[in-house]
């Protein structure tokens, strides 16, 4: 029987006890990552080809708090998305975006300007789950340039507004009609008064 035992620089090491220890932080780290998952709103996978480990960690300093890049094994990831709802990333494999608000523009900027500054055109999302939905790169348009929350309860408040100023112009113009009249008739009267004299 052979052994599963090899000696290396007068140590002794067990290849059973070391896939079983990286079996196990396997799965501390897919657990992880699942629960990362739950708290998202947005996550895009990034095809990334000859990024150095220093251009990832400037591209991290220029995230908002709110986004997250992750640079993990496909099948790790893979494992930790099957079964939720970003299993539709599973084509979309190499590095990760994770952004945990609904102001997603703001979220997918930093890495535009840096894929710019850099002249990473070829290190563009693969695809994007928002709200349950996959969006291909082509359609990855449409989710950058979403108005901000700022700007919809902007634009709902102004929609809300227009209609209420109208009733309350129709409120206001009969009173203003009198208001009008009664003052054209003192005008008369003055008129009048200072005609006879």
């Amino acid at each position: 029987m052979k052994s599963n035992r090899k000696v290396i620089d007068d140590k002794e090491i067990d290849h059973k006890q070391v896939v079983s220890r990286i079996g196990g932080c396997y799965k501390k780290t897919v657990e992880k990552v699942k629960q990362e998952l739950e708290r998202y709103h947005l996550i895009a996978g990034i095809g990334y080809k000859g990024l150095t480990v220093q251009q990832f960690q400037e591209l991290r300093t220029q995230l908002p708090e709110t986004s997250k890049l992750l640079v993990a094994k496909n099948t790790l990831v893979l494992k930790a998305i099957e079964g939720t709802k970003w299993k539709a990333l599973k084509s979309c494999m190499n590095a990760w975006l994770f952004v945990h608000s609904e102001e997603i523009p703001t979220a997918l900027k930093p890495y535009r300007t840096f894929q710019k500054e850099k002249k990473l055109e070829d290190n563009d999302f693969t695809g994007v789950v928002f709200e349950g939905k996959f969006y291909g790169p082509e359609e990855f348009k449409a989710l950058e340039n979403l108005p901000t929350r700022a700007k919809v309860y902007a634009q709902f408040l102004g929609a809300l507004k227009g209609p209420a100023s109208a009733v309350v112009g129709t409120i206001q113009a009969p009173a203003r009609d009198l208001i009008m009249g009664l003052q054209a008739y003192c005008k008369k009267l003055e008129e009048e008064c200072v005609g006879r004299s």
